[in-house]
C-alpha cells in the first residue's frame, strides 16, 4: 500500500489505487506508470514495488463507476438506489510535511443505477475494475453507475480526518455538522461495514458550503 501525495496548501492530490491481484483481461491493465507525468508535479516517485505492476482502478471516476464483491457489494445492493450519494475517500501523504497522513474526501458519485460486473457486454468491460477482471458467470461483483455532472473526482479534497483514540477518525466538529455516522465515532481505517450518515440532509448542507468542483481525469 502506498499513499498518493496532497499539496494541503492548495487542496490538489494525485489519486492513486490500490493494486490490482486478479487476472485481467487482456489490454484492460491500468499501468501504476501512467501516474508518473501527474506524480511529478509533486515532487514523487512511485515505489518501485509499484512501478511494474497493475492498479485496481475503483472507483473508477472517467467512467463514473465503482465496483465491490461479496459483502459489501451486498450492502450496497441493499441500502443503494437511484438518486443516493456515494463519497470517496483516501489516506494521502502532505508533500509539505505537515501531518503523517491525510484522510480527506476525494470524490462523490450521484447513483444512477446498479447493475452485476457479469452482466455488462464484452464492449463494456473497460468501465471499471470489476469488469476489467476475468470473472466466472455467476460471479456477484456489483457495479454502480454514476450521474454525469454532479459525479466525479473532486478538484479539490476535502480534509475530514484526524488521528484520535488510537484510529484515524472523522474530526469531532465533522461529525457534529454531519449529524454523525453509523460507524463508532467516526472511524475511518477501512472495514467491513459501510459507513452511512445519520443525517444525509445535514452533510448535504455542510457539502454545499464547501462548494466542490470535479475533474474528468483519473490523476
Amino acid at each position: 500500500m502506498w499513499n498518493g501525495p496532497v499539496d494541503l496548501r492548495t487542496g490538489q492530490f494525485v489519486y492513486v489505487a490500490i493494486p490490482e491481484n486478479r487476472p485481467l483481461h487482456s489490454g484492460l491493465e491500468k499501468p501504476y506508470r501512467t501516474l508518473e507525468p501527474a506524480l511529478e508535479k509533486f515532487g514523487a516517485r512511485l515505489p518501485k514495488n509499484l512501478a511494474s505492476r497493475h492498479m485496481h482502478l475503483d472507483p473508477d471516476f472517467g467512467h463514473l463507476t465503482y465496483g465491490d464483491q461479496g459483502d459489501r457489494a451486498k450492502q450496497l445492493r441493499d441500502n443503494l438506489q437511484a438518486g443516493d450519494l456515494i463519497l470517496f475517500y483516501a489516506s494521502l501523504t502532505d508533500i509539505n510535511g505537515a501531518a503523517p497522513l491525510v484522510y480527506a474526501l476525494i470524490g462523490l458519485f450521484v447513483v444512477e443505477k446498479l447493475l452485476l460486473a457479469a452482466e455488462v457486454p464484452p464492449h463494456e468491460y473497460d468501465i471499471n475494475a470489476h469488469t476489467r477482471r476475468i470473472l466466472k458467470p455467476d460471479a456477484t461483483d456489483l457495479i454502480v453507475r454514476a450521474k454525469a455532472t454532479v459525479s466525479g473526482r473532486l478538484n479539490q479534497c476535502l480534509p475530514i480526518g484526524e488521528y484520535r483514540d488510537r484510529a484515524y477518525r472523522v474530526r469531532q466538529d465533522l461529525l457534529e455538522a454531519w449529524g454523525g455516522l453509523s460507524v463508532k465515532d467516526g472511524y475511518l481505517q477501512r472495514s467491513a461495514r459501510l459507513p452511512r450518515f445519520l443525517d444525509p440532509p445535514s452533510f448535504l448542507r455542510w457539502l454545499a458550503v464547501q462548494r466542490p468542483t470535479f475533474i474528468s481525469a483519473n490523476n
